[in-house]
């Protein structure tokens, strides 16, 4: 029964921190999406490449 409790609480943590990656990319790749905007209406292109790409990499 040992056994069962610890693979359970294993489940239960792996869940845990599932949730928080997604929340976390979630909330980076908003972030990143609001730079973006700052980007374009500054008309900064090199805040926009390197943000673009940023958000590339998070998304793959």
């Amino acid at each position: 029964m040992d056994n069962m409790k610890v693979a359970y609480e294993t489940m239960l943590g792996l869940a845990a921190e599932m949730v928080l990656d997604e929340a976390l990319r979630n909330y980076r790749t908003e972030k990143i999406y609001d730079a973006i905007d700052d980007a374009l209406a500054q008309g900064d292109v090199e805040s926009f490449r390197r943000l673009t790409d940023e958000l590339k990499t998070i998304q793959s």
